[in-house]
């Protein structure tokens, strides 16, 4: 009876992977004694064993440079939501302050020094921060457990970037959050602390005393705002005369810019607005008093509303960002995968394959490819010759009919067809990550260094390349062996209409001899590629939804805490006479009217757009060295205004609910406590 060994459960290990003895796996795979991959330590291996093809580390990413991009934008999108909380929470505190002036007067009537009822809100506000930056840590912790995984699995996969599966936080990331959290808070709830130590005894309960001054900060914003409008021109100038791969940190500072900007001119733009809206309802007294009401309300909600657009637009720009990313990559793969089947075999095969291939009336054309490395010696562009010693990949490719009309170009020196012959004639293209880095365009001149080999050749075209970390240069496939005498790595078989692909799968691996696995399917590499992207966004997806979540949540507790103070004054005009039901769409139309107008397509679109653009056009270029088309999708901005309506909606349904079912006594009880 056969003995089998336990099975263990390895955290570590990536999702859907299985180790085991090597002798164990050649006999499941049956694979016999050939080996598909070795890994060898640098310098081991100054040629690829027979039937292999070597492929150097050093062509790979650098994973410091990976990870320091990729925790740059981490932390670009956490330091943003950190500022939208102090925004959110600095709201919440004011309109706290405001609903319990009347105690806080009482307080102080019954003889309560200023510094003791400071002292004690503090005392409060600290016990609450701590409780919840407690709970955020928790909460944090197992986001990043259950999301470390697969983005661990896809910077491997993608880049070959080890990272560990298990999560290990120092004792210094734990006390940093906290710090982090309760100064934040400390931060935001100083001017409510500060207010409410100055305030006049009298005046605390006077709603008029916290609007003092309300006019002079509208105008203080305003000048912000175009201060920071100007900051972002300025180093739009200033990247327009940079290299195309430097400015990361200038890029998130722009979109930072522009985005308290946007912030800023806010609640100027709706104070303008309702009083522009206020006059022309000056002959409609129930309208009327509805927007000079709103006008009232305004200083309560503008810092929520300034942090909603900017949680919100950021929103918006990162979703149009991956949207963007997702149809871009797949119209990437559709184009580059135009073989319904690809052939890898060992090396020393592929000359008897594609002389058999040549033979059989159902292949159509034989799209071989090949694969080397160099050394980029030097350039040579209309400014002079400099030198540059980077190592770089080398692609050949064979331009077929197939193949020439779906590869994409982004610039060439003269046009397309041009590009292509010059192409076959023995020119190169280069992939936008290596134009980036070096600063190159069609036309310059490269000096390649291979074992055995040393050529100048000139750049005919660039080309998208996502997804690539590294360089890469592109060459017609005979003019890559006769150069640099590189090996074929696969061959792409482009079939008749009426070929039978089983039938020509089975007699290519019966008569080559050649494992299951030699053969695959375009649809399985296109389905394995989609699935390594879908797992790459996980926790932009997960971070977006957390920032959409929030901005509900914040939306619904500002309009909830208002609905008190509007609740009071709907009672008189009930006591005037205006129906009930009047009342209450008055109230859902201020309510509504409130959550649509901070909305970031209110009046125009501009912070998502501008974030998309910044994202796609400067920060994508500097962390990855490419560039993707800038997408805007309305679909996602109707879905975002449909959140705000209907979190307003469920806001306003239950004071007016309240509202509706209270007693004529309730009603004037409370105008006469007022």
């Amino acid at each position: 009876m056969a003995k089998h060994s336990p099975l263990i459960l390895a955290p570590a290990l990536p999702p859907d992977t299985l180790i085991m003895d090597i002798a164990a796996a050649a006999r499941l795979l049956e694979s016999g004694d050939q080996l598909t991959r070795i890994v060898a330590a640098p310098g081991a291996l100054t040629e690829a064993p027979p039937g292999l093809t070597l492929t150097r580390a050093t062509t790979l990413a650098s994973p410091g440079q990976l990870t320091e991009s990729f925790h740059l934008n981490l932390t670009a999108l956490g330091l943003l939501a950190w500022v939208v909380g102090l925004f959110i929470v600095q709201a919440a505190l004011g309109l706290a302050l405001e609903q319990r002036l009347g105690m806080l007067r009482t307080l102080r009537v019954l003889g309560v020094s200023g510094r003791s009822l400071v002292l004690a809100l503090s005392l409060e506000l600290l016990l609450l921060g701590l409780i919840g930056a407690l709970a955020g840590i928790a909460s944090g912790v197992w986001l990043a457990r259950l999301l470390l995984p697969d983005v661990a699995a896809t910077l491997g996969s993608l880049y070959g970037a080890g990272i560990g599966q298990e999560l290990n936080l120092p004792w210094h990331y734990w006390v940093g959050g906290l710090a982090v959290s309760l100064g934040g808070l400390l931060l935001a709830g100083s001017g409510v602390l500060w207010r409410a130590a100055r305030l006049n005894m009298l005046e605390l309960g006077q709603m008029q005393a916290w609007r003092s001054g309300y006019r002079r900060q509208l105008s203080l914003m305003s000048i912000g705002g175009a201060f920071a409008m100007g900051v972002a021109l300025a180093l739009y100038v200033w990247l327009r005369f940079q290299p195309p791969g430097d400015g990361l940190v200038t890029g998130f500072t722009l979109v930072a810019a522009l985005l308290l900007a946007s912030a800023l001119w806010l609640p100027p733009f709706l104070a303008l607005l309702l009083k522009a809206l206020t006059y022309l309802a000056r002959r409609r007294p129930l309208i009327h008093w509805a927007l000079a009401d709103m006008q009232l309300q305004l200083p309560g909600l503008s810092l929520a509303m300034m942090a909603l657009l900017i949680a919100l637009a950021t929103n918006l720009g990162v979703g149009s960002m991956v949207g963007g990313f997702r149809l871009t990559f797949l119209d990437w793969l559709d184009q580059r995968l135009v073989a319904p089947l690809y052939l890898n075999a060992p090396a020393e095969q592929y000359a008897d394959i594609d002389a058999w291939l040549a033979d059989r009336p159902e292949v159509f054309e034989r799209l071989l490819t090949r694969r080397s490395d160099a050394t980029l010696q030097a350039a040579t562009t209309p400014e002079g010759s400099r030198s540059i010693g980077t190592p770089i990949e080398l692609y050949g490719i064979t331009p077929g009919e197939s193949l020439t009309p779906h590869w994409p170009l982004l610039a060439t020196q003269q046009d397309r067809s041009s590009a292509w012959a010059a192409f076959s004639d023995g020119a190169i293209f280069i992939n936008e990550q290596l134009a980036t880095a070096e600063n190159l365009s069609p036309g310059d001149r490269l000096t390649l260094n291979a074992p055995g080999a040393n050529e100048t050749l000139t750049i005919a075209a660039i080309y998208p390349d996502y997804g690539n970390p590294s360089g890469q240069v592109l060459m017609a496939s005979p003019q890559l062996a006769a150069r640099f005498d590189a090996p074929p790595s696969s061959i792409g078989l482009v079939l008749s209409d009426d070929a039978n692909v089983d039938a020509l799968r089975t007699a290519l691996l019966e008569r080559f001899d050649l494992g299951s696995d030699a053969l695959s399917d375009q649809r399985e590499i296109k389905r394995i590629a989609t699935e390594i992207f879908e797992r790459t966004f996980t926790i932009t997806r997960a971070l977006n939804a957390l920032t959409l979540a929030v901005a509900a949540l914040a939306l619904l507790a500002s309009l909830l805490t208002q609905a008190r103070s509007r609740r009071q004054q709907l009672a008189p005009l009930w006591a005037l006479g205006v129906p009930r039901a009047q009342l209450a769409q008055l109230n859902l139309a201020q309510l509504s009217g409130a959550a649509i107008s901070h909305r970031p397509g209110f009046p125009c679109p501009f912070p998502g757009i501008a974030i998309t653009w910044g994202l796609v056009a400067i920060i994508n270029v500097a962390a990855f060295g490419w560039r993707l088309p800038l997408y805007l999708f309305p679909g996602e901005m109707a879905v975002t205004l449909a959140t705000a309506v209907g979190v307003a909606l469920l806001a306003a349904a239950l004071p007016t609910l309240r509202f509706w079912r209270a007693s004529p006594r309730a009603l004037l009880a409370e105008e006469a406590n007022q």
